[in-house]
């Protein structure tokens, strides 16, 4: 389904293998409740939090505390796809997930850590499991 809107692949994303991908992203976040910010900042509950305020001790840079608003799924889709476009000036280097298919899957392992959104779907690997 490319071009298709990220709720509609979230209907059939797969957490597993969100979790899978996410390992890259370990090198700097950390996902668990408790854990520590390491050199970006722990995501646990991130979805559905305001942007830029989910770890009240991290040091968010200007660029992305300006945008303002909730991390909902189009938001966590554009971050996911370019994190420089959704926020020019970030620090963060990382050059985004071109496929559709992986971010949702990110997305919906998110949405297994604390989310404090209801996401679509129950394929396999989906929240709750």
């Amino acid at each position: 389904m490319p071009g298709a809107p990220v709720a509609a692949l979230l209907a059939r994303a797969d957490a597993r293998n969100g979790a899978r991908l996410f390992g890259p992203c370990s090198a700097c976040h950390t996902v668990s409740q408790g854990a520590p910010d390491g050199n970006g900042p722990n995501l646990y509950g991130v979805l559905g939090a305001p942007i830029a305020s989910n770890r009240p001790r991290f040091s968010y840079t200007y660029a992305l505390r300006s945008v303002g608003g909730r991390w909902d799924v189009e938001r966590m889709n554009a971050w996911l796809e370019n994190p420089q476009r959704f926020a020019p000036g970030t620090h963060m280097i990382f050059p985004g997930v071109h496929d559709a298919w992986e971010r949702a899957d990110l997305i919906a392992y998110l949405g297994t850590k604390g989310s404090r959104l209801p996401l679509p779907g129950s394929g396999p690997g989906t929240q709750g499991e």
